[in-house]
């Protein structure tokens, strides 16, 4: 079971990018699959929840800084979920990773919901 994140880099404050979760060795569809990003300087525990793709739904959940800008979606293979970030902003700049919950709509780290986590991709806003 793995989930591996990409499609991160160095974008120009007002850029977009798209980011990928591609999960194997479950049925993605099963599980909720939720972003999260590690700001410069900040600890695993200070990660923060920005978005989440439920697994029954397909409801989407955003953490309120992010509205407007985040877009959550699964690929109609299904084992792909991405993050389309818009409107790129410096305070964008993170390590974004993706993880499988069992728990729809949470974007807690630290909830004890998440037990795959990927490596992380970098994304960095800078002109």
């Amino acid at each position: 079971v793995q989930v591996v994140e990409s499609g991160g880099g160095l974008v120009q404050p007002g850029g977009s990018l798209r980011l990928s979760c591609v999960a194997s060795g479950f049925r993605s569809g099963d599980f909720a699959i939720s972003w999260f990003r590690q700001g410069p300087g900040k600890k695993r525990e200070e990660r923060e929840g920005v978005a989440c793709s439920s697994s029954s739904d397909g409801s989407t959940h955003y953490t309120d800084s992010v509205k407007g800008r985040f877009t959550i979606s699964r690929g109609n293979a299904g084992n792909t979920v991405y993050l389309q970030i818009d409107s790129l902003k410096p305070e964008d700049t993170a390590v974004y990773y993706c993880a499988r919950g069992k728990y729809n709509s949470d974007l807690r780290p630290l909830s004890g919901n998440f037990d795959y986590w990927g490596q992380g991709t970098q994304v960095t806003v800078s002109s």
